[in-house]
């Protein structure tokens, strides 16, 4: 059985970061649809991006860091994005108003990105990220995780990118309980700590 692991990404180094974002979509959103105002395709280059994502992650510092990445037998595998939710301009200037759901909520973190390389995917990798972020939220103090994962109506498939924000039952699993149904597929989540 393969051996998973994680740390914080700025404890990890740039070529595990890139091993794991060099795959499919995340190669061009490189994590940065949450983080800038406006229409990411629209108002960032893809170099910016990647400067972007390379400095949130701040590889080889103390921090803080974007998320973390996980290991399979010592291999960069996955990414989860989990940082406090003031970190994500986007989640409070879109009109939903699931988005900007008890903005006096403090120490929130959201997990609102998970990644797993391709050759990885169907492996289980999602469900040991999402624990990942519960045992990390405890680390840096964190008083609830939130997110906002994809819940496919019944019978209903989702492509791998549209799933990027996370499956409902890969929350459930890891102890999130569903705080919102705004919509036919998304969800709300919560995992209160300490």
């Amino acid at each position: 059985m393969p051996e998973f692991t994680w740390r914080p990404a700025n404890q990890a180094t740039t070529e595990d970061v890139e091993a794991v974002f060099a795959t499919s979509g995340a190669r061009k959103c490189r994590c940065q649809a949450m983080k800038v105002p406006g229409w990411i395709w629209r108002d960032t280059t893809q170099e910016e991006r990647d400067v972007a994502l390379l400095e949130q992650t701040a590889c080889g510092t103390a921090g803080p860091t974007s998320g973390l990445i996980g290991y399979v037998d010592g291999e960069a595998a996955g990414w989860v994005a989990v940082e406090p939710r003031e970190n994500y301009p986007r989640l409070w200037s879109r009109k939903q108003a699931w988005m900007r759901m008890d903005p006096e909520l403090e120490d929130v973190w959201a997990v609102t990105c998970f990644v797993v390389r391709k050759p990885m995917r169907k492996s289980g990798l999602t469900y040991e990220l999402a624990n990942a972020t519960v045992e990390y939220g405890a680390q840096v103090g964190a008083s609830v995780l939130e997110g906002y994962p994809i819940e496919p109506p019944r019978g209903k498939t989702v492509i791998w990118d549209e799933a990027s924000v996370g499956l409902l039952q890969v929350f459930l699993e890891a102890g999130y309980e569903l705080a919102a149904s705004p919509t036919l597929r998304r969800r709300v989540v919560r995992r209160r700590l300490g």
